[in-house]
C-alpha cells in the first residue's frame, strides 16, 4: 500500500490533533489501516487501528477513551481523533496496514510528528 498522511503538529497538553490517512492498493481489503508511533528512545507501539473487512477497532490501552479511529468508507480515508493529549503521546506518528494488531505491520507510510509541549 501507498499511504497519503496529513496532520500532526504541535499542541499543549489537553489539547487536540486530528491525523488523516488515505492508503491506496490492492491490498486494502484485508488486514486493518491504522497508526503506530515511535517515539525517541521507546519501542514502536500501535496505537490504533481499523479492521478492512469487520470495522472493529483496536487500541492501545493508554489512548482507549481520548483517541477515535474512523474511516470514511466514500472517500477511502482513515482518521485518527486525539483528545486530551499528553507529552507522552509525543512521537512520530505513522499510518500503517496492519497484517496482525498491534505490531504485525506490512507497510506504512513517512510518517508525521505529533509534539505535545507546553
Amino acid at each position: 500500500l501507498e499511504f497519503v498522511e496529513s496532520g500532526g503538529g504541535l499542541v499543549q497538553p489537553g489539547g487536540s490533533l486530528v491525523l488523516s490517512c488515505a492508503p491506496s492498493g490492492s491490498d486494502l481489503g484485508w488486514g486493518a489501516i491504522g497508526w503506530f508511533r515511535q517515539a525517541p528512545g521507546k519501542e514502536r507501539e500501535g496505537v490504533a487501528a481499523i479492521s478492512s473487512g469487520s470495522g472493529k477497532a483496536y487500541y492501545t490501552d493508554s489512548v482507549r477513551g481520548r483517541f477515535t479511529i474512523s474511516r470514511d468508507n466514500t472517500k477511502n480515508t482513515f482518521s485518527l481523533q486525539m483528545n486530551s493529549l499528553t507529552p507522552e503521546d509525543t512521537g512520530v506518528y505513522y499510518c500503517a496496514h496492519f497484517e496482525s494488531w498491534p505490531m504485525g505491520t506490512r507497510s506504512w507510510g513517512q510518517g508525521t510528528q505529533v509534539t505535545v509541549n507546553s
